[in-house]
């Protein structure tokens, strides 16, 4: 992997979402939602789990009654990953999460109610050392911002979200992070920037509400990938009106695509022309569902003949190079003298793969028990 590309990212505070630390050059966390009804204890835990296989850093669930409370309360007993409970209207709610153990809190203080609600669940979660995430959105602007500048600006999103920060600095609350999200990029993209030269705070940041799985994937990338190219950014989240898991891959994509941040197989794969000698799009496809599991970074090539196949196989890991009948394989950049059958290659490169992770985990374990 190309890792000349060195990002200089934003300074900013330190603040612990559970354990997992955000801003100050922490590793970027991936966020994901449930989209089950938190009320349905068991599915919600179980889509909980599944995210956790993937790599999910930190889930956000969405309290919108006392009952979902309660539920919340069952399922943070059941789980070990941090838990952001995601609350509108109702401070008594932000109240009940807090109580009922969330590692964290995300509110739009301008639709909580008055201040001394706001100030309220503020000072519960400082006596809790809770931290809160102050999350402003383009569709959802205080009447008086939205009067005053007609339509939601980068400017008008950033008074919104200063207005709050300014009311969290009066009751002494610095354990937060904000957002300010659009689902248009460049109105996301640039009150970003403009909020991000204004505070130290960490930026949660993401393109809201940005569609399906093709298309709000592609928004996504280019939202997030201009603002951490910038250095700016603590933690993402990719909204998706799909699986939560696709947003979890989606997320880890971007971040090693920038070389910010790596987690499983990294497969470098041909688009196909009638040169292939195998089926590389099944054969992808397959390994990808079949290696979902693996969290060590490894780079494989897979390319279905000799035209960029052995260039790009002697710079992974493990490479793959089509071939008639029996494809050529290399390991650490060097041809290995047993070829792989063109039947088998599936099967075969799961086991080749599952082994060489297993020596990388094992070698990093000796260097670390060495230092």
């Amino acid at each position: 992997m190309n890792k000349s590309k060195i990002i200089n990212r934003r300074k900013s505070d330190r603040i612990y979402v559970g354990k997992i630390p955000i801003g100050n050059n922490a590793p970027i966390s991936v966020q994901s939602m449930t989209n089950t009804r938190t009320t349905n204890t068991l599915e919600t835990i179980n889509q909980i789990l599944e995210l956790q296989k993937v790599g999910v850093d930190i889930i956000r669930i969405s309290i919108p009654t006392l009952k979902a409370a309660e539920s919340f309360k069952e399922i943070k007993k059941q789980v070990k990953i941090p838990l952001i409970a995601d609350i509108h209207f109702d401070y008594r709610l932000a109240l009940k999460a807090i109580e009922y153990g969330a590692d964290c809190l995300r509110i739009n203080p301008g639709n909580i109610g008055n201040i001394k609600r706001v100030s309220e669940v503020i000072t519960y979660a400082k006596d809790k050392n809770i931290p809160i995430r102050i999350g402003v959105n383009a569709g959802s602007l205080e009447k008086d911002i939205l009067k005053k500048y007609k339509t939601p600006t980068p400017e008008a999103l950033v008074e919104s979200a200063m207005r709050h920060i300014e009311y969290f600095d009066t009751l002494n609350f610095n354990q937060f992070k904000v957002s300010v999200k659009a689902s248009n990029v460049f109105l996301a993209v640039e009150s970003y920037r403009l909020l991000g030269k204004k505070i130290t705070q960490p930026l949660h940041i993401g393109i809201t509400e940005a569609g399906g799985l093709r298309n709000g994937t592609v928004k996504s990338s280019i939202g997030i990938a201009l603002l951490l190219l910038e250095g700016i950014g603590d933690t993402i989240r990719i909204s998706l009106a799909a699986n939560p898991i696709e947003e979890v891959k989606v997320g880890y994509d971007i971040l090693k695509v920038l070389n910010l941040r790596s987690r499983g197989v990294n497969f470098i794969a041909c688009p196909t022309c009638s040169r292939q000698e195998f089926d590389v799009i099944n054969t992808v496809n397959q390994l990808e569902k079949k290696l979902e599991d693996i969290s060590t970074p490894i780079d494989v090539s897979i390319i279905g003949c000799v035209v960029n196949g052995i260039g790009e196989a002697k710079t992974a890991t493990l490479g793959l190079t089509g071939h008639y009948k029996n494809s050529i394989f290399y390991e650490d950049g060097i041809r290995q003298k047993k070829k792989i059958k063109n039947e088998e290659i599936i099967e075969k490169m799961e086991i080749k793969i599952r082994k060489k992770i297993k020596n990388i985990e094992k070698l990093n374990n000796v260097k670390k028990n060495n230092i």
